[in-house]
């Protein structure tokens, strides 16, 4: 059986693409599962228990999707981002929405679209709001397959219908004075510019991006979940600075967070009639905290990036 990943970081580097192995080394550059006491509670299973037939085959496929998203799959990626961006460890790892945490939740009711979405239907969502790239997959699509199967192994020990313990990110409450994006920026020049660039381009090798753009037109868009300052502040507060997660307090994420969510990145796909107001009465006046919409510093903030 070909290694892909669990072993040693150089042995499933040297198995993936070299294109693959570039961009999953921002995640295994964190990897302790072990050391986490919250991963402690749920383990996925190990490629030792992969089998070797068709359906370990896919298994492969879907992670090597999810690691490689706008290499494999770039008629459905508008922008510079993989799966793995914001799903450390290959979705694997505890308190960054993994999937061991997110497919047995499924079928199950979201209010962005006022439905009861499968989890093929979840998927669409994130490749056309994470990842920018207009209409999805179908839901039958060979993509969303590989990953769906992908996320099924993970979660294949999993109890069905029971929110484990570090499933998605963890809620991190607004400091009781705010955030502040003055703060924010300090914060981000001080722990996030150093990966991410000083005005949050990301960084690559060659025509791959290695860490991730956080804002401008490779980044996530306007209709994505992470666009809400409480859920890039969750996400934050429990996974960066990469490899040194809870290491910021719950206000530097807060402040950080709405730093990086003040600035322009491609417009919400959901754009009623080319309006941003009308556009955020409907989608963001009741979707968590964030700034679409709003005048920040003179500016109007939502008019989105081609």
């Amino acid at each position: 059986m070909k290694p892909f990943m669990f072993a040693p970081v150089f042995g499933w580097l040297i198995a993936l693409p070299t294109h693959a192995a570039t961009i999953a080394m921002e995640d295994q550059s964190q990897l302790h599962p072990a050391a986490s006491p919250v991963s402690a509670t749920f383990q996925p299973p190990q490629e030792s228990e992969l089998p070797d037939n068709a359906y370990g085959k896919l298994v492969r496929q879907g992670y090597a999707l999810f690691v490689d998203t706008k290499r494999l799959a770039p008629q459905f990626v508008g922008n510079g981002l993989n799966c793995s961006n914001c799903h450390l460890d290959q979705g694997r790892l505890a308190n960054s929405a993994p999937l061991w945490g997110a497919y047995p939740m499924y079928p199950a009711y979201r209010k962005k679209n006022d439905k009861v979405n499968t989890f093929a239907e979840r998927l669409q969502g994130c490749f056309q709001f994470s990842m920018n790239g207009g209409t999805p997959p179908a839901a039958d699509s060979p993509e969303v397959t590989a990953l769906s199967v992908y996320a099924y192994w993970l979660a294949s020990k999993a109890p069905l219908g029971v929110e484990l313990p570090g499933r998605g990110y963890p809620d991190v409450a607004q400091p009781a004075k705010g955030y502040s994006l003055a703060r924010g920026a300090e914060v981000y020049k001080d722990q996030c510019a150093v990966c991410h660039g000083a005005e949050g381009q990301g960084q690559k090798v060659g025509d791959s991006y290695v860490m991730p753009p956080l804002w401008g037109k490779d980044s996530y868009n306007w209709g994505a979940g992470m666009h809400r300052i409480n859920t890039a502040a969750s996400f934050i507060k429990h996974n960066m600075p990469l490899g040194k997660g809870g290491s910021l307090s719950d206000e530097q994420a807060w402040d950080v967070a709405a730093y990086l969510n003040s600035h322009e990145r491609p417009q919400d796909p959901r754009l009623i009639e080319g309006s941003i107001e009308k556009t955020r009465v409907k989608f963001h006046a009741n979707d968590g905290v964030n700034l679409y919409g709003q005048t920040v510093e003179g500016v109007l903030i939502g008019q989105g990036i081609r």
